[in-house]
């Protein structure tokens, strides 16, 4: 088994300060800049060679990215301005699991110092095992990656079809259907133009006491918040609450495949869509099918393609926000219940193919994760894995 050395962070890499790129000397480009997030922008100029790894230095902390192509990194981040030799693909995965975030040394503005972080004490496997680990981390990386794209194009392929049918009117038989007149603009013969409230019941959900440790430890009831709302399903939630809380707070079970839209925050009007039945809080809404044709396909993509005008609906000085009133009112777009319903049978198989492949990646991460700790500690042997 290879032999791992003990040294100082600065003995494996050199950490060097971002530069400034103000965003009126930025121009056009494909050159990514990255901050303390992570890519944020991109430039006509390059000021680090590729492949790189960057962290936060001021903000956020603890993240790090690795970028595969030349770059420019901001001042808000650190970067590794010399490998010294070390594989940055696994120096990327490395530094993730170095808590930087623990060596806060900015007070009320998280920050690191590099000084700091060069002295730190770490454990090093050789070269070959280094680019082992990469190899096997990165694998899972890429597979993700690829869920990622093909969730994409079936998002894509699904808002097409839904602005080619409900938004252009060139749906099945367009052709013999004439225009009429409506407070939306003319719209095919036999549509109708209703309030979002005709078409589907809302409802909001709400939190449980903090104070009582009963009505969350222990949880098996998937609870929702709206900053898990990202446009897509949410297949769990970071927090559960116990049936007790349930019966004590306006906190209520919404069926699976329920459409939630967030109703204010830094959030506002971000959708999701629960893949099995779930509470929520007060900040998302529930929006629930009166009519069985106009379900979670349409539901999801109308509000999703109407967003602009339910958030310019927003109250609220404070805190912008939308209420369901406000939401029940949105005038829409009715469609015969026939054509939607052939609408859904179409659009299904996108949503599901997405639903399919956002279970994947969570499987994917979870396995990644599980991997990552004990592979950069040594605790796997890699050298006993079978190269594929």
């Amino acid at each position: 088994m290879a032999i791992w050395r003990e040294c100082l962070l600065g003995d494996v890499l050199n950490l060097k300060r971002g530069y400034d790129l103000p965003h009126n000397v930025r121009s056009p480009g494909i050159i990514p800049v990255v901050s303390s997030s992570g890519i944020t922008d991109h430039h006509s100029e390059a000021k680090v060679k590729g492949p790189g790894v960057v962290t936060g230095r001021y903000g956020t902390l603890g993240q790090v990215f690795y970028v595969d192509s030349d770059f420019w990194p901001l001042n808000t981040s650190l970067y590794v301005q010399d490998f010294k030799g070390n594989d940055p693909r696994f120096i990327s995965y490395f530094l993730g699991t170095l808590n930087f975030g623990s060596h806060n040394a900015a007070g009320a503005v998280p920050g690191v110092n590099r000084n700091h972080l060069h002295a730190m004490e770490v454990r090093l496997p050789p070269l070959p095992i280094q680019r082992r680990v990469a190899g096997i981390l990165s694998a899972y990386d890429e597979l993700i990656e690829n869920n990622q794209q093909r969730i994409k194009i079936l998002e894509t392929m699904a808002r097409a079809l839904y602005r080619e049918w409900f938004v252009h009117f060139r749906f099945p038989g367009h052709e013999n259907v004439r225009r009429v007149p409506s407070p939306l603009g003319e719209i095919p013969e036999g549509w109708e133009v209703k309030k979002l409230g005709e078409l589907y019941d809302t409802s909001s959900g709400g939190t449980p006491s903090r104070k009582k440790p009963e009505y969350f430890e222990g949880g098996s009831i998937d609870w929702v918040k709206s900053q898990e709302l990202l446009d897509g399903f949410i297949l769990s939630s970071e927090e559960r609450i116990t049936e007790k809380a349930l019966d004590n707070s306006s906190a209520k079970v919404f069926p699976e495949n329920t459409v939630l839209i967030a109703l204010y925050g830094a959030t506002i009007g971000k959708l999701g869509i629960i893949a099995e039945k779930a509470a929520t809080n007060q900040a998302c809404c529930a929006v629930l099918p009166k009519r069985s044709a106009f379900g979670r396909e349409f539901a999801f993509l109308t509000l999703l393609l109407n967003r602009e005008r339910i958030i310019g609906l927003r109250l609220g000085a404070a805190q912008q926000n939308i209420s369901q009133v406000l939401l029940r009112n949105l005038d829409c777009v009715k469609p015969p219940d026939k054509l939607v319903s052939q609408f859904t049978g179409r659009s299904a198989s996108f949503m599901d193919g997405i639903l399919i492949l956002q279970r994947q990646t969570q499987n994917l991460r979870r396995t990644r994760d599980l991997l990552l700790p004990r592979l950069l500690s040594g605790q796997i042997d890699v050298e006993a894995i079978p190269h594929a």
